[in-house]
């Protein structure tokens, strides 16, 4: 059964591209009927792939930051070994290792595997529309579906971004309760950068993807200082990760050699919901920090 509807997706007629720039309605009813088997697609691919494909989980981070998240959750009182990790690299922009170089390599096979798999991914509209742009979290259609890669994706949100992102800004409680994520690929003469803009987050966590020998140039990532009026230019090294408010106004740099592979994740709260402008920072216990909300996840996706 999973064969045939692993052939099935393959053989779908995708939407054009210039539908997709468009979100022509036709587009959203393509990924909508076909929502169950596209979901089942991929499960199947897992399934004839188990012997090659990478194992997705914790190993593949940084190992100061997997043991310092992993005492916080055992003992909440440890979490500032977790904050010692976050260098203010902007005003509210906090950059920390993310994902050990060493392992990457695993992590993007298993990402090469998803790209040649042959089943239909829906890009992120408006950021992105090529090859190795995808939506990552199950309210979005035609998203990553592979059920390895949904449980590694939720021990990043649930185990990782929501208690790091309520240590930094404790006032996004309860306004981070839902998910979403996305891919994002840069390379010269594509889609190379994006405008200054602000997210609909409340927490925005932006991921590296490059192995230690992918250089780029350019891609720079500018954050907006309130106290200056300009824009501070940061650069992506491997594995590495920047979270901030959704709020801060930023912009990617036209990408001038090499290519550059992130994942986004966006935490905000129930229906899009997030902090109002300006609200103050708030105290809160540290074991409300170090836990995972009860509550279902809602349909609601921003894009």
């Amino acid at each position: 059964m999973q064969t045939n509807q692993l052939n099935q997706a393959r053989n779908l007629d995708l939407p054009s591209r210039e539908a997709m720039l468009h979100r022509a309605p036709s587009v959203q009813q393509f990924w909508t009927n076909h929502y169950d088997l596209l979901s089942d697609a991929w499960k199947g691919w897992e399934v004839s792939n188990s012997d090659t494909l990478a194992t997705l989980d914790s190993s593949l981070l940084d190992k100061r930051l997997r043991d310092a998240v992993e005492h916080a959750w055992a003992d909440p009182s440890k979490e500032l070994a977790v904050q010692d990790l976050m260098q203010e690299v902007a005003p509210d922009v906090f950059e920390f290792q993310f994902f050990d170089p060493q392992r990457l390599a695993d992590l993007r096979g298993y990402l090469e595997q998803v790209w040649e798999a042959q089943i239909p991914l829906r890009p992120p509209y408006g950021i992105v529309l090529n090859r190795r742009g995808a939506m990552l979290d199950s309210r979005s259609e035609g998203y990553l579906a592979a059920p390895s890669f949904q449980a590694f994706y939720r021990q990043i949100l649930d185990r990782y971004m929501r208690p790091i992102a309520r240590l930094l800004f404790p006032e996004i409680v309860g306004y981070d309760t839902q998910t979403f994520g996305f891919s994002i690929h840069y390379k010269p003469n594509t889609d190379t950068s994006i405008r200054p803009h602000t997210d609909a987050s409340a927490v925005t966590l932006n991921i590296n993807l490059n192995l230690p020998d992918e250089s780029f140039t350019g891609s720079n990532v500018d954050f907006y200082d309130p106290s200056t009026g300009k824009m501070i230019g940061l650069a992506f090294k491997p594995g590495s990760a920047m979270i901030h408010r959704g709020n801060v106004v930023h912009a990617a740099q036209p990408i001038t050699s090499g290519e550059r592979t992130n994942f986004v994740l966006w935490l905000y709260g129930d229906y899009g919901r997030m902090p109002m402008q300006g609200s103050k920072r708030v105290a809160i216990d540290a074991k409300q920090r170090w836990a995972v909300p009860t509550g279902a996840l809602d349909e609601f996706a921003p894009f």
